[in-house]
C-alpha cells in the first residue's frame, strides 16, 4: 500500500488541507483503495483539531476536516511512509536532520510540481488566506500528481 505523508509545522492548517485534497484526487484512481495518506506536524502537540478556517474552506470545497487531530512526526510515520511532502524548505531539513534513514523520501511539495518555493502558512490569517493557500495546494497537488503517485509506487514496489 503506498503511503505518502505530508508535514507542516503543527499539523492543523497547511497539511491537513494538503492531505484531505491529496485524498481526493486519489480517490479518482482505479488503485484508489491501496493509498493511505496522513498529516503530521514538526513541532505539532497531538490530538489539536484542524483551524476553524482551514475546516471551513475544506468544507466549501466538500471535503471534511472534523475529524482531523493533529499529530507529531514520529520514526514510526517516517518509517512507514513512501514519500514525504513537506511545506517549505526548513521542515524538509529537519526532517532530513531527525529521521537520517528516511532522509531520502523527504521532498518539499513544490517540487513535485517542478518548482523550487515554500508554501507560506496561512495560521492567523482570515478565511479568505486559508482560501489562497488551498487553491496553490490544489495546483500543485494537481501538477506533482504523477510524480508522487511515481514516487510513492517506487518506493512501495521495493518494499
Amino acid at each position: 500500500m503506498p503511503f505518502v505523508l505530508i508535514v507542516c509545522t503543527a499539523n492543523i492548517c497547511r497539511s491537513p488541507m494538503a492531505e484531505v485534497l491529496l485524498r481526493e484526487k486519489l480517490a479518482a484512481r482505479r488503485d484508489a483503495a491501496e493509498w493511505r495518506v496522513e498529516s503530521a506536524g514538526t513541532w505539532a502537540a497531538n490530538g489539536i483539531p484542524a483551524s476553524a478556517n482551514g475546516a471551513t474552506v475544506m468544507r466549501e470545497r466538500g471535503l471534511d476536516l472534523t475529524s482531523h487531530q493533529s499529530q507529531q512526526v514520529s520514526e514510526e510515520l517516517m518509517a512507514a511512509a513512501d514519500v514525504v511532502l513537506t511545506m517549505t524548505g526548513g521542515h524538509a531539513e529537519a526532517l532530513q536532520a531527525d529521521f537520517l534513514l528516511h532522509a531520502g523520501k523527504v521532498h518539499r511539495l513544490a517540487e513535485m510540481a517542478g518548482l523550487a518555493y515554500n508554501v507560506a502558512d496561512p495560521y492567523g490569517g482570515d478565511v479568505e488566506d486559508y482560501r489562497r493557500t488551498a487553491d496553490e495546494l490544489e495546483r500543485l497537488l494537481e501538477q506533482g500528481l504523477d510524480r508522487i503517485v511515481q514516487l510513492a509506487r517506487e518506493i512501495t514496489n521495493r518494499r
